[in-house]
């Protein structure tokens, strides 16, 4: 057995708005069951695609950024994907985390309900 070790460098493609984070924090909601009862066509395909990676809620910390609104560093929660690492291309439902005097996983849970409901009433 020969175990090799080696580095890879992680960014955003050139020229790309797009956010690449590493997800700390996956949401794990009950509505997700619901869409493994329905795989086959319809909504369900779009969360469930073989060999893909679930969608669902998350916080992470930027890596990488090509967006104006996103730094390296940055705290966000939004849509990601169940994965280590995310290249997150549709960047609407992503948003900055300003308040880290609670736990960042709350944000995947009654704080992403709430804030998902306030900014809803605002657009």
């Amino acid at each position: 057995m020969c175990i090799s070790i080696s580095t890879i460098t992680l960014k955003v493609p050139d020229n790309s708005k797009g956010v690449l984070v590493k997800n700390l924090y996956l949401s794990c909601d009950p509505y997700i069951r619901g869409h493994t009862n329905s795989i086959q066509g319809g909504y369900a395909d779009e969360y469930f695609k073989t060999g893909s990676p679930i969608i669902g809620y998350g916080v992470a910390k930027v890596l990488d950024s090509g967006h104006p609104n996103f730094k390296k560093d940055d705290l966000v929660w939004g849509l990601t994907r169940w994965e280590e690492y995310t290249l997150i291309t549709e960047t609407d439902s992503l948003f900055k985390i300003h308040h880290t005097d609670v736990p960042l996983s709350y944000y995947t849970g009654l704080l992403n309900k709430l804030i998902s409901f306030l900014s809803s009433c605002f657009q």
